[in-house]
């Protein structure tokens, strides 16, 4: 198993430093004011609309559940938060012990959802009120995708609707900064049939960074070994992270965050 503190040349940590360069090179050069045009160019909407691109409020008991408790918890007062995680189970249910160490200071909003689909953290932003005029962040994460590719979404029209949530996140907020992650590895080797879908999401998803107001990282080879292997101390399911895994996963996010978030 490949470790977070490897020197070897190209390795994880030689690339964590390059990408804390460039995020800071390019925070330097947007200066504190920055507002871009509309994110991701790139990807823009088509006629007629893929599925994952419509907002959709889901039809799973629990993702209604969880869901009717955020739009709840979002009715109050949420200016104070300069930090929101956007996703999936891979959010909702991140190590309880980690968060506190890496994002309790920011006084960071986990706005996961296990079970969520691109379509369906579109339809809480903007019918379900989970991002309302008192959300103003500095900075949000967002980790979307990998339960479309478990249901054989074409990766264009999940890319299309990731591209969409970037859009919608800033017509909501246009100061806010957005690094958006890479659909992380699953499956327990590296050809998987899920793991090549949403490469090539990521291959889509990444031309959305301007390095000034949207970063994109792609943090999976954090999280495999040389030969792309995810083990079970990683992720026991070969999908969802183990403590280990969401430590690996704070330690290759953390650079941009401290370049993005620290004055």
């Amino acid at each position: 198993m490949g470790h977070l503190d490897d020197a070897r040349p190209g390795g994880w940590e030689e690339r964590r430093r390059r990408v804390t360069f460039l995020v800071l090179v390019a925070l330097l050069a947007a200066g504190p004011g920055a507002v871009m045009a509309q994110a991701c160019p790139s990807l823009p909407a088509r006629d007629p609309m893929p599925r994952e691109v419509r907002p959709e409020r889901l039809e799973h008991p629990y993702w209604r559940t969880r869901s009717a408790a955020l739009s709840r918890m979002a009715a109050g007062d949420l200016s104070r938060t300069k930090l929101v995680f956007l996703g999936d189970s891979i959010t909702e249910n991140w190590e309880r012990r980690d968060w506190e160490a890496n994002y309790f200071r920011y006084g960071a909003l986990n706005l996961g959802v296990s079970g969520d689909f691109v379509q369906g953290l579109l339809w809480r932003l903007t019918a379900g009120g989970q991002w309302p005029a008192t959300l103003r962040p500095r900075l949000a994460v967002v980790l979307i995708g990998t339960n479309n590719a478990s249901y054989n979404s074409p990766p264009e029209s999940t890319a299309l609707g990731i591209a969409e949530v970037l859009r919608e996140i800033r017509r909501r907020s246009p100061e806010t900064r957005i690094l958006l992650l890479g659909i992380l590895p699953r499956g327990a080797e590296a050809n998987d049939p899920g793991r090549r879908l949403n490469a090539r999401v990521n291959e889509l998803i990444a031309r959305c960074a301007d390095g000034q107001s949207v970063f994109y990282l792609d943090a999976g080879p954090a999280l495999v070994d040389a030969q792309g292997r995810l083990a079970p101390s990683i992720a026991p399911d070969r999908l969802h992270l183990s403590a280990e895994g969401y430590a690996r996963l704070s330690a290759a996010i953390e650079p941009s965050l401290r370049a993005i978030l620290t004055p």
